[in-house]
């Protein structure tokens, strides 16, 4: 029986190692070092169909469109929650902050943290020393009206 504990990662010239990080954070050049991989290792005398490279071609413009559009949604509600938390500037409001303290005051600022693991930015609203995450609000108070 054959052991394939110690088979390396696939690589090819300038490219990096594809680790087994598993399928679903397969990117768009992981996918490409791996198609040209396949093609570089193919069988002469049984190579790779056209149809079946079209296919393989058509993926990876569907990934590549799939990676665009959900960076542009990712931009689009960030901009929809930064407009959501400066809003609420000024307001009182009723949340939880991170330790599940129930925090009640009047938001002073809004920050935008980003995150350092390729996700969206997180929006923090202030309200005195507290940092609240905009999800953990579950209140706004009706604003004091003077006369």
């Amino acid at each position: 029986m054959t052991s394939t504990s110690n088979i390396n990662p696939v690589t090819t010239a300038g490219a990096s190692p594809v680790s087994n990080r598993g399928l679903g954070s397969v990117n768009l050049d992981d996918f490409l070092s791996l198609m040209i991989a396949e093609m570089q290792n193919q069988d002469p005398l049984d190579p790779m169909k056209n149809t079946e490279m079209l296919q393989q071609l058509s993926q990876i413009r569907s990934i590549g469109a799939t990676d665009k559009l959900t960076s542009t949604l990712d931009a689009v509600l960030l901009g929809q929650n930064l407009t959501t938390a400066s809003s609420l500037i000024g307001r009182d409001i009723d949340a939880l902050n991170d330790d599940g303290v129930n925090v009640q005051g009047r938001v002073d600022r809004v920050t935008v943290a980003p995150s350092a693991d390729g996700h969206a930015a997180t929006i923090r609203i202030h309200v005195g020393t507290d940092s609240i995450a905009l999800n953990n609000i579950r209140q706004i108070l009706p604003a004091d009206e003077e006369s």
